[in-house]
């Protein structure tokens, strides 16, 4: 049995999920609205308060929607009701952000500055010049958004330049060894 697919989702008060034929799942919160067509394999059934999720066989396939059905549901759970937030910081000289409208304007020391347009759903605020915080209610799209900013200059080893995530470690090398 999937250790994570066997705990049931908690619906907290204020969430209403629909679940329609086909495993097309809705949740409705406090911060939006998700929907999310779920693999038509899995048994999905409320409960008193909460969603019980069934596989119909022990085959490996099964087993590993089983996990992959719950989480999916319990993150659209959360984001209704919490959200998710990113957060990412800009390091090296001359790098910085800055947030007109819906459009984040990127100097990261290439000859022209980078422009991304925020996704739907999903809210980019610029603290400072070096601090960008991702909001939104889809933990995918928060989290892709995200990793698109941070593509656009990754950390480099030797100084530390670049976009990284708030609690992400930069393994530092140590530079170039002096001549004998």
């Amino acid at each position: 049995m999937s250790r994570i697919g066997k705990l049931p989702v908690i619906v907290p008060t204020g969430v209403t999920i629909d679940l329609k034929e086909g495993n097309f799942l809705t949740v409705k919160g406090p911060k939006g609205t998700l929907s999310r067509r779920l693999s038509p394999d899995m048994n999905i059934a409320q409960e008193d308060g909460q969603l019980v999720i069934t596989r119909p066989n022990d085959l490996k396939r099964f087993k590993a929607l089983h996990g992959l059905t719950r989480t999916l549901i319990n993150n659209m759970v959360i984001g209704v009701t919490e959200g998710y937030v990113k957060r990412l910081e800009i390091n090296g000289t001359g790098y910085r952000a800055a947030k007109a409208g819906n459009k984040l304007t990127l100097n990261l020391g290439y000859s022209h500055p980078v422009e991304m347009t925020d996704p739907e759903g999903v809210e980019a605020v610029v603290e400072g010049n070096n601090k960008i915080i991702i909001s939104g209610i889809d933990k995918e799209k928060v989290g892709q958004y995200a990793a698109n900013i941070r593509e656009k200059r990754p950390p480099e080893p030797y100084k530390g330049k670049g976009i990284k995530y708030e609690t992400e470690h930069i393994r530092r090398k140590a530079g170039k060894a002096g001549k004998k």
